[in-house]
């Protein structure tokens, strides 16, 4: 049976902890923000049959919530409305946030595409650097702006690698000279200083 997990993670000044399941209920007293998916449905363009049936879940700041299913059950699909690379049939996704009380105290926020990042099961398909910080650093504005800016992407790079556990890898080092597990670390690294919104990794096993 495959799995995909899904992290959500609002900051990267603190590391994410727990585990839960997407459907499971929880608790908002201690909460601020929750990406919710509210009775999505998708039907491929062109077909007449459901990939998805209005599926809804929330998921907690800082926590893992775990999709699984046979293989064919839709799990990729999820991941790819969330990202944005389709479009429901039907149904909302979007970003919900809470007062300390528990209680909703805005609008509702679209999950914009720009907010998700995607970590596939072998990663270094995509690598595209000769070194780790150029790889780590790929998508970041080729204008980096004034120092304030400079110091912000810093330290983003710095928590993203200290986060993942890369802080003992050279940075001037070949990505795909990497083990496998250092790819897959890299792999988090980079989308996390793209996008430290909402993080959902694809993992089959």
């Amino acid at each position: 049976m495959a799995s995909s997990i899904l992290a959500f993670v609002p900051s990267l000044a603190t590391p994410v902890a727990g585990k839960s399941r997407s459907r499971q209920a929880f608790p908002l007293s201690h909460l601020h923000i929750l990406p919710m998916v509210k009775d999505i449905s998708y039907q491929p363009p062109g077909t007449e049959i459901n990939l998805l049936n209005a599926v809804s879940f929330s998921l907690p700041e800082k926590s893992f919530g775990l999709i699984f299913g046979q293989s064919g059950s839709g799990k990729t699909t999820l991941l790819q409305l969330l990202a944005g690379l389709n479009k429901p049939t039907s149904g909302s996704i979007y970003f919900q946030k809470y007062s300390n009380d528990g209680n909703p105290n805005q609008t509702p926020e679209p999950l914009f595409p720009e907010r998700v990042g995607i970590v596939f099961q072998f990663p270094e398909r995509y690598f595209v650097a000769d070194n780790v910080l150029d790889e780590v650093t790929f998508g970041w504005p080729r204008q980096k702006g004034g120092l304030q800016m400079r110091e912000q992407l810093a330290l983003k790079l710095q928590r993203a690698i200290n986060w993942v556990g890369l802080t003992g890898i050279p940075l001037d080092k070949d990505p795909n000279s990497l083990s496998g597990g250092y790819k897959r670390r890299l792999a988090l690294a980079i989308q996390l200083v793209r996008t430290d919104t909402l993080l959902h990794v694809l993992v089959h096993s």
